[in-house]
């Protein structure tokens, strides 16, 4: 065989590894891109899987956060049911205490003829008291405090030497509250105060 021929023939044999490493090479390439979009595939869905998990995580919380206010205001309901069922009886009760009231002022103490009705009237308003005071009924009797508009309903003012400026100088009807909610205010006169007092203005309500 001459050089010529071999040459031909390695040539020959060249191109074909050529060939067959270019075909490979191909082949190779042609999986690593299907295994890189395979990869990024699944790490889409595996980003889209974490997005619901937060998301349903994030639902869940809020549930949970609407379940403990709703438990929470369902409490506070039943709280202030328990504090202020029983306003309209109590309320029902305050012209008997103050029927009461004006039987003490009617009869005096000292005299024979009204003690024994007095001092029965007073026991019972005592006994009464007591009773709604264990239900949180509280009687407002501010007979020289301060005035407070919140618990007070001034229904005049007067001049007073003995009294200051802005004091309560009369109750002409005691008020009543219940767990701290204002049933009724108490009317009151209050004091204007004397000559060398400073002289007090309050708003009266018709």
């Amino acid at each position: 065989m001459s050089n010529e021929s071999i040459k031909v023939e390695q040539d020959l044999i060249q191109e074909g590894v050529e060939s067959e490493v270019s075909t490979t090479e191909a082949s190779l390439i042609d999986e690593l891109t299907q295994a890189n979009f395979r990869i990024e595939e699944l790490e889409q869905l595996l980003a889209d899987a974490l997005a619901k998990v937060e998301e349903q995580k994030d639902s869940v919380i809020r549930a949970a956060a609407e379940v403990d206010n709703i438990r929470r205001r369902a409490a506070m309901d039943v709280e202030k049911a328990n504090k202020f069922a029983l306003e309209k009886f109590a309320s029902e009760l305050l012209p008997v205490l103050d029927n009461m009231e004006r039987a003490l002022m009617g009869t005096n103490p000292e005299d024979d003829a009204t003690k024994a009705i007095y001092q029965g009237v007073e026991l019972t308003q005592k006994s009464l008291l007591t009773a709604v005071a264990k239900f949180g009924v509280k009687q407002i009797d501010p007979q020289g405090q301060s005035f407070n508009p919140d618990l007070h309903q001034a229904i005049g003012m007067q001049p007073s030497s003995e009294f200051p400026a802005n004091t309560v100088m009369l109750v002409m009807q005691k008020g009543y509250e219940l767990n701290s909610r204002l049933l009724r205010p108490a009317m009151v006169m209050v004091s204007q105060g004397g000559p060398n007092q400073e002289s007090a203005t309050i708003d009266i309500e018709a």
